[in-house]
């Protein structure tokens, strides 16, 4: 088997890898061509989207003033920041991907477990956020064109001709970036995520033209109690842990094809803390702006940009949100379930087969009934995304306090070899923590304690596991 290089190898085992175990995908990345721009505008392409704008506007809609918004959500960006340079620290060291790297603390084959709730939740996520999409562009095209109304009249499988017709095309074009592999990914983001904030800066600097350039920073729609702004601030603290909370478990994904720690840490550094606080206030100085222009908070940028009464404008405005998304659907659902499906079966499996098949998966579930189904967005992928704490917590105090950092990559290759098929002190800790985390975040009674869901299944399960470790060290 041969990889790059990494401290993190000891280099003694001449064991041939299992097949059952290994491909050339989840192999230790040969070439790391990764830079800091790269890992900056993998940030871009994640943060640069509706679903962001909406929930920075929602913010300032439920209270909050400018000013708390972007100091709220630095707060939790400069955590993520933390979180994902230890998570990729060690994807660059091992060089290996999410799947693999859980082998270290769950076990060769019990790695499945987290990677299998990872795929599921991204690859609902892939067809939901797609859905989302199209539905922006399709309000954007029949301005355009409102001639195209009588295709919105008839429905098959509960969504129109139109709706249809730009789902099915953005779900075309990403497939067809998809199956051109990482190199083709990192491409594509490196000018798709800076593309949106093209037409975010005109965007806002037409609002605030509009509005006379007065935007206040300390006033907001709604007037709330000192304690109800506190408790607002540190819920959005925590709702943004949770939403990032997917991306950072399995940001070795990514970090595995840079050259060194450096690269990831100052990436990192320009995309989260910098770059997302700023997207952020962007998106609240134009919700702002346009409280003031139209007399209500606007919160969806694409309704907002059909109200600019110019066709030029919305053709721009459609394909940047379009491609916003695509960026966004890509880097937090695509890459994570093609190598997470490679891992259940190797042999057969590649990342570019892995992949489509989440692709196809996404069409096939009809994510607009999944959208418009509370039940399935907040039980369902809620309750999952409640896991993803716990196993961030153990593969981190795994990876750090247990192991001191020392792994040894060939081994996880190995069926039978270093590292057990399943790793019973994870098990023990994860689902205990996982159901816990799951309540607070599901059952309306801990309703005041959901937004901090991630952050105490991850210290719950991390604190857990090092207990049980330590403990059988001891014995």
């Amino acid at each position: 088997m041969t990889h790059a290089p990494s401290t993190e190898t000891s280099a003694t085992s001449t064991t041939e890898p299992d097949p059952r175990l290994w491909n050339e995908d989840l192999a230790p990345a040969k070439e790391r061509r990764w830079k800091v721009y790269d890992i900056f505008a993998l940030w871009m392409s994640d943060v640069h989207n509706l679903g962001n704008y909406t929930f920075a506007a929602g913010l300032f809609v439920l209270g909050l003033s400018a000013w708390q918004v972007f100091t709220a959500l630095l707060f939790g960006f400069v955590i993520i920041f933390f979180g994902m340079n230890l998570m990729g620290r060690i994807g660059q060291r091992t060089g290996v991907p999410f799947p693999v790297v859980a082998r270290i603390s769950f076990g060769t084959f019990g790695a499945n477990l987290p990677a299998l709730i990872r795929a599921v939740i991204a690859i609902f996520w892939y067809g939901i956020q797609t859905y989302l999409a199209s539905v922006a562009i399709t309000l954007l095209v029949l301005a355009i064109d409102p001639g195209l109304k009588p295709l919105t009249e008839h429905s098959f499988l509960g969504l129109h001709a139109l709706g249809w017709i730009c789902f099915v095309a953005l779900w075309l074009v990403q497939a067809l970036v998809l199956t051109r592999g990482m190199e083709a990914v990192r491409k594509f983001q490196d000018w798709c995520g800076p593309l949106i904030w093209i037409v975010m800066i005109a965007l806002a600097v037409w609002i605030l033209a509009a509005s006379h350039w007065h935007i206040s920073f300390t006033s907001s729609p709604r007037r709330l109690s000192g304690g109800e702004q506190v408790r607002q601030w540190f819920g959005a603290a925590g709702l943004i842990l949770s939403t990032y909370g997917t991306l950072m478990l399995n940001f070795c994904d990514f970090s595995r094809n840079a050259p060194d720690q450096k690269t990831v840490r100052r990436g990192n550094f320009w995309g989260l803390p910098v770059n997302s606080t700023a997207f952020a206030l962007l998106s609240v100085i134009v919700t702002a702006g346009s409280l003031q222009v139209f007399g209500e908070a606007i919160t969806d940028p694409a309704e907002l940009l059909a109200r600019v009464h110019n066709t030029p404008v919305l053709i721009i405005g459609a394909l940047t949100f379009a491609i916003a998304t695509m960026g966004v659907n890509i880097v937090a659902n695509f890459v994570s379930p093609a190598y997470d499906l490679a891992n259940i079966w190797p042999k057969r499996i590649s990342f570019t087969v892995g992949g489509m098949i989440s692709a196809v998966a996404a069409l096939c579930v009809l994510p607009w009934k999944l959208y418009s189904s509370p039940v399935v967005v907040n039980y369902f992928l809620g309750g999952l995304g409640a896991f993803l704490g716990p196993l961030f917590g153990i593969m981190i105090v795994d990876y750090y306090l247990i192991r001191r950092g020392k792994v040894d990559v060939e081994q996880l290759f190995v069926r039978d070899g270093k590292y057990p098929k399943v790793n019973p002190r994870a098990m023990a800790a994860f689902f205990p923590c996982a159901v816990l985390s799951a309540v607070i975040a599901l059952v309306p009674f801990f309703a005041p304690a959901a937004p901090y869901s991630w952050f105490l299944g991850t210290a719950g399960a991390g604190v857990l596991y090092y207990a049980v470790s330590y403990r059988q060290r001891r014995a």
